[in-house]
């Protein structure tokens, strides 16, 4: 498979922002000083974006914003990043989706989130002759739409062979695995966390979750598991892929980083495994600074961590 890889990443695209270190939010109107605030691009789509475009995709984004100043930085950061904002669809009647994260001494990060514009988002909007021309489709946060409706958008881009993947933003649940089991007979790749996978399937095991998973239909299922890496199974069996130790300042993106990763290993054309690797350098990198678009690194960069 050649390196070229022209990628959508469709749905959710979030603005940031983020405050660091906080301890505690202060009583009344009290108030605190802190290390830093930074505003990034973010979302499942968003995030994922900016580091396949930092990873030598080329890359498209494709969701719903408002017209507000939020959607226009958010705009402005995507693109800064060499993410194409074209198929971005701008609404006047709803807000840009927003994320207030007071990011803990831990790395950890609570979330205050209003869903706006992302909620609007469907199979109405989708750029069918853009996906056709696409070499992967990444949907981010499928749940938003539902899964009949992505459904729809999924079953086209692999019609015309396009590559697809999701991942879900929502804390697993099975009725929320209900709601998108539409879409997963759709899917090469679900890239979930363990957390997600063992609360929609209600099972106790991760791999058994995950083989759950592909008697959905789904292609092969990499589930990270944070600071212990990504367990990938398919029909040929599993594999635990370890996490790289870094000094963790955020784990903002993380997720969205490994996802931008292990799809980009496999357009260079690597095995699932160092694929997974790469997956994991990429959420590395951006675990040791602020926000999803931390880091300014390449695929050398990348590539060398994960060697």
């Amino acid at each position: 498979m050649s390196g070229d890889m022209k990628v959508i990443a469709m749905g959710v695209h979030v603005l940031d922002v983020l405050v660091r270190p906080v301890e505690e939010i202060p009583e009344g109107q009290g108030g605190q000083l802190v290390e830093e605030i930074r505003i990034t691009a973010a979302g499942s789509a968003g995030g994922a974006a900016i580091t396949l475009a930092k990873l030598g995709a080329s890359v498209r984004s494709a969701g719903a914003i408002g017209t507000d100043a939020v959607g226009d930085m958010l705009l402005a950061l995507l693109e800064r990043d060499g993410v194409d904002t074209s198929l971005v669809v701008r609404r006047d009647d709803v807000r840009t989706s927003a994320s207030v994260l007071p990011i803990r001494p831990s790395g950890e990060r609570p979330a205050f989130h209003v869903v706006g514009a992302n909620g609007t988002y469907g199979p109405d909007d989708a750029p069918w002759e853009a996906i056709a021309e696409a070499t992967h489709l990444h949907l981010g946060g499928p749940e938003f739409m539902g899964g009949e409706a992505a459904a729809r958008i999924l079953a086209h881009a692999r019609e015309q062979g396009t590559v697809t993947s999701a991942d879900v933003l929502a804390p697993g649940d099975p009725g929320l695995l209900e709601w998108i089991g539409p879409a997963l007979g759709e899917l090469d790749y679900l890239l979930p966390n363990d957390e997600q996978v063992l609360g929609f399937t209600g099972a106790d095991d991760l791999v058994e979750g995950c083989r759950a998973l592909l008697e959905r239909g789904v292609g092969c299922v990499a589930a990270t598991k944070g600071a212990e890496g990504v367990v990938i199974v398919d029909a040929d069996g599993a594999e635990s892929v370890p996490a790289f130790e870094v000094e963790v300042v955020d784990t903002t993106g993380c997720g969205d980083a490994f996802s931008a990763g292990f799809l980009r290993g496999l357009s260079l054309g690597h095995d699932r495994t160092d694929a997974a690797r790469l997956g994991c350098a990429a959420a590395a990198l951006v675990a040791q600074g602020l926000g999803s678009d931390a880091g300014a690194f390449d695929l050398a960069a990348a590539d060398e961590l994960g060697e």
